[in-house]
């Protein structure tokens, strides 16, 4: 379950709790409890809690 994800300069740091799940170079969009999105360019990567790509989107 991911508990926070923060934009730390140009990386975004998922969390669990106190626990990093993994980081992903990119501009943090948002985040829910299952999922991370992730701008990078002109694509934002949505990321499940294993930090798998489980969808892209052009933007």
């Amino acid at each position: 379950m991911i508990t926070t994800a923060i934009q730390r300069g140009n990386s975004v740091y998922v969390y669990e709790k106190s626990r990093i799940l993994f980081t992903r170079i990119g501009e943090l969009v948002g985040f829910t409890s299952s999922t991370v999105s992730i701008k990078r360019n002109r694509t934002i990567y949505v990321y499940n809690e294993r930090g798998g790509i489980i969808s892209t989107h052009l933007v």
